[in-house]
């Protein structure tokens, strides 16, 4: 028997945060409620960080990137939870959907009801989950060891951290770990590396989850350099060390989706497929045609993937 292609899945997990984890679940829409993503909530920028210093909660805007992906064609709804505020006052800069998703959240019981109401309304069929339903932010110690604060100073540095982790230390949501262990496959990225993607893999039981998934975990690295100066002068091979390393398992990261520009010099055992997947308007984009045809070849390739035959079977 041939390996599955991704309209016979039956449950995918994406996960990331901001353009990245939109753009990769809009490319899979078609599969429905059988798509799930999972969002980092570690933003403390922009209209996000705003509404957090005044209000608390859970950081919202990359929710509402993936909301606004993932909303079935343009229409009116979808055009209000987009639209910000301009000119001057307490209302400039602000995101309406931002604004919706905190208020709708006072009015629930959880954050991920909040998101729920918005899925309907969007009429949005893929699942959202929060990676955690309690407000944490970023921290990193470079190695003078200064500590710094939030998402924002993170992606700021200009060299590598020596460590990584969330303050306060919370909880998964519940539903994002069930996800992981129904999950047939896996995505991770793309996205911003130390503020996108590391968040997630800072959660130990979102970890502990990922490591006792029998699905194959492909990763879909960025095209272009990533504007966070540590970020960028990073080698594809010390991604894969870091996230590897965070989940605590030898390879678990099984295959990789990279674009013709990727070294791939020192990377020997993944399963890869590397090809052009820019979008034509927004070359650093993934255009979600070539993205998914991306992960279709990979997956007919799954079986002579020597460390992990058995999650592809």
């Amino acid at each position: 028997m041939g390996n599955p292609t991704l309209a016979e899945l039956n449950h995918v997990v994406a996960l990331g945060g901001g353009h990245g984890l939109g753009r990769a679940m809009s490319a899979l829409s078609k599969l429905g409620s059988g798509l799930t993503g999972i969002v980092t909530t570690t933003d403390n920028g922009g209209s996000t960080g705003r509404i957090r210093r005044t209000r608390g909660g859970i950081a919202w805007g990359d929710t509402r990137n993936c909301l606004n992906q993932l909303a079935s064609g343009p229409n009116i709804a979808a055009a209000m939870f987009e639209y910000r505020f301009s000119g001057r006052g307490e209302l400039a800069g602000h995101n309406l959907g931002n604004l919706m998703l905190a208020a709708l959240d006072d009015l629930s019981v959880r954050p991920l009801e909040a998101i729920n109401l918005i899925r309907s309304l969007l009429k949005v069929e893929a699942l959202l989950i929060p990676m955690s339903e309690q407000p944490v932010d970023l921290q990193a110690k470079t190695a003078g060891g200064e500590i710094i604060y939030g998402e924002t100073a993170v992606d700021n540095l200009k060299e590598l951290p020596v460590s990584l982790r969330l303050c306060p230390t919370v909880a998964a949501t519940p539903e994002a770990l069930e996800a992981i262990s129904a999950a047939d496959l896996i995505l991770l990225g793309p996205g911003s590396f130390f503020t996108s993607l590391m968040p997630l893999l800072l959660l130990p039981d979102l970890t502990e989850a990922l490591r006792q998934s029998r699905a194959p975990l492909i990763y879909i690295d960025n095209l272009g350099r990533e504007l966070s100066i540590a970020a960028a002068n990073l080698r594809l091979r010390q991604k894969l060390d870091i996230m590897e390393h965070a989940i605590g398992v030898g390879q678990r990261i099984d295959g990789l989706i990279l674009g013709p520009d990727s070294d791939t010099s020192d990377v020997d055992h993944h399963l890869r497929i590397q090809q052009p997947l820019a979008a034509g308007e927004i070359p650093h984009h993934h255009d979600r045609r070539l993205l998914r045809d991306a992960l279709e070849k990979l997956l007919s390739l799954g079986s002579s993937m020597p460390a992990a035959v058995t999650r592809w079977r």
